[in-house]
């Protein structure tokens, strides 16, 4: 039986940045259109956290039950290495399904209940992202979802909860937040590329190969700094991205110089530290307007 370690490391820590760093952006927006509301932030989070953590427990569950994690060369996986029951780990993905689907229910109360359709979308996509029988993310779709979930809808979709409104401000700040965390998920099946190929999993990095696969990374890591410069003619204060430029030398030069298999393992961690630096800095940018 896993013990609270194992399920901790389940969660996959260094994929949560992925899932805190829109709200704090969409809170941002709020703050800069002096409409910022804490328990509805809150709240906001609350969803993210439960929709990533699910999601990750969810590919866990479906990727060890189809073998797909047999081979692997990440971190342990609780039903691949026999750690925990399958169906536990599914209780769990759906527990943090509902925690997410009950937080959201409150959000959609105070402002508005086109956020159900949203977040029934969510749902749908964390569960068939590996789960059923046709898994989009077995069809280099899953950096598409990323963009649109933990960027487009969850910058916008935290931003409107607080604001009650659409702001081409939260539309904007959402796409460097997307790149983000598309990079998380880039350099995780750069990672995996060989075992994912051998099962037939073909992921995006599969799908262009190695070697476009890193530039797409570089790319994903590299052009938000560019984006919160050009919104910057707006927000000034969000040039304070700059400060964590610095971050992106380390992951940068180990994808550039050919970085694989467990060697992209510290890569990923410090892709998710990049994320979290750049999206508080990015928050304080766009919560000051002059």
């Amino acid at each position: 039986m896993a013990n609270a370690r194992e399920w901790l490391a389940g969660t996959r820590p260094r994929t949560l940045p992925a899932a805190v760093v829109p709200v704090l952006i969409g809170s941002g927006v709020a703050a800069g259109y002096h409409e910022f509301s804490a328990w509805r932030a809150a709240l906001a989070l609350v969803v993210a956290l439960a929709l990533q953590i699910g999601v990750n427990y969810a590919n866990d569950y479906s990727d060890g039950i189809r073998g797909s994690d047999a081979s692997r060369v990440g971190p342990v996986r609780l039903v691949a290495a026999k750690l925990a029951p399958p169906r536990q780990v599914l209780a769990a993905a759906f527990g943090c399904f509902f925690v997410a689907c009950a937080a959201g229910l409150a959000l959609a109360a105070v402002t508005s209940w086109w956020l159900v359709l949203g977040g029934a979308a969510a749902v749908a996509a964390a569960w068939f992202y590996t789960g059923g029988s046709r898994p989009y993310g077995y069809r280099g779709l899953g950096e598409v979802a990323v963009f649109v979930f933990f960027g487009v809808a969850a910058v916008a979709g935290t931003a409107y909860a607080q604001m009650s409104s659409l702001s081409w401000l939260a539309l904007a700040a959402s796409v460097p937040a997307g790149l983000l965390s598309c990079a998380l998920l880039m350099v995780n099946n750069l990672r995996d590329i060989r075992s994912d190929a051998q099962v037939g999993k073909r992921t995006l990095a599969v799908l262009i190969g190695d070697a476009r696969s890193r530039l797409a990374y570089l790319g994903c890591l590299l052009l938000p700094f560019v984006l919160a410069a050009a919104i910057a003619t707006a927000r000034p204060l969000t040039l304070l991205t700059a400060a964590a430029l610095p971050l992106a030398a380390g992951p940068a030069r180990a994808v550039r110089a050919g970085a694989s298999g467990p060697a992209l393992i510290r890569t990923l961690g410090q892709t998710a530290r990049l994320q979290l630096v750049f999206g508080v800095a990015f928050t304080i940018g766009l919560a000051f307007r002059f």
